[in-house]
C-alpha cells in the first residue's frame, strides 16, 4: 500500500516552508491542506490537541508535529535518497544543536526585532547581526551548513531567507555585515526545492506587515 502523506499547512509560515522543502527534497507526493489560522479545522485540532499550531504531517494516518521533527522524521522514514541529516551520530547532533539555535534565536530575536521601536529596535538590530555573525562563523568556507550537500540546518535557516524585511525595518544590511551568509541564501535560492517552495521578497513582506502591524 503507498504512504499516505497529508500536510496540514499555512502558505505564509517559515515553519510550513521547512517542511514542504524536505518533502521536495526528497520528492515525496502528499496532500497540501491550508488551515485557516483564525478558524482552525477539527482535522488539525485533532492531530494537534497540545499545540493546535501547523504544520502536521499526517502520515497513514498519524500525526507528526513540530518543523523540526517533521523534518527529522522525513529524513528517517524516506532514508533511500537525499539524506538531510548526517550518518555519523556525533554530526547529527551538531546539525541538531544549530537548527535549534536558528529557531531560539533567529526567531526570537527576528520577532523581537519586527515588533519594537526606539531603543529596543537598536538593541534587537545589534543582537539579530551577532547572531547571523555567529551562523556565519559556523558556516565557515562550507557550501552548506552541514557541508558540501544542502541539510537540515540549511532547511531550519533557509526560510529565514526574506532579510529585506528585516532589513527594512531594522534599516541595517546582512550583506554588509554578513557577506556569506548571503552567498549562502543565494546558493541555496538555487535548488528547485527552495525556489519553487519559499514565496517572493513582496509576499513575505506584505505578510509581515499584516502580522506584526507594522507600517
Amino acid at each position: 500500500m503507498a504512504d499516505e502523506v497529508v500536510l496540514l499547512d499555512f502558505c505564509p509560515s517559515m515553519f510550513g516552508m521547512r517542511v514542504r522543502v524536505a518533502l521536495a527534497e526528497k520528492g515525496i507526493k502528499y496532500e497540501y491542506k491550508e488551515e485557516d489560522l483564525r478558524n482552525k479545522s477539527d482535522l488539525l485540532l485533532k492531530m494537534n490537541p497540545v499545540h493546535k499550531k501547523i504544520p502536521v504531517l499526517i502520515h497513514n494516518g498519524k500525526p507528526v508535529c513540530d518543523s523540526l521533527i517533521i523534518v527529522q522524521y522525513i529524513d528517517e522514514v524516506w532514508n533511500d535518497k537525499c539524506p538531510l541529516l548526517p550518518s555519523d551520530p556525533h554530526e547529527r547532533a551538531h546539525a541538531r544543536f544549530w537548527a535549534d539555535f536558528v529557531d531560539q534565536k533567529v526567531y526570537g530575536v527576528g520577532r523581537k526585532l519586527l515588533a519594537t521601536k526606539g531603543e529596543e529596535l537598536e538593541a534587537a538590530k545589534k543582537d539579530f547581526l551577532e547572531i547571523f555573525k555567529t551562523l556565519e562563523r559556523e558556516l565557515g568556507d562550507k557550501p552548506y551548513f552541514g557541508g558540501e550537500m544542502f541539510g537540515f540546518v540549511d532547511i531550519a535557516l533557509i526560510t529565514f531567507y526574506s532579510f529585506y524585511v528585516f532589513e527594512t525595518f531594522g534599516k541595517f544590511s546582512i550583506e554588509a555585515e554578513c557577506p556569506e551568509i548571503i552567498l549562502w541564501n543565494k546558493r541555496c535560492m538555487l535548488k528547485e526545492s527552495v525556489a519553487k517552495t519559499l514565496p517572493n521578497q513582496k509576499q513575505t513582506y506584505e505578510f509581515s506587515l499584516e502580522r506584526f502591524g507594522l507600517e
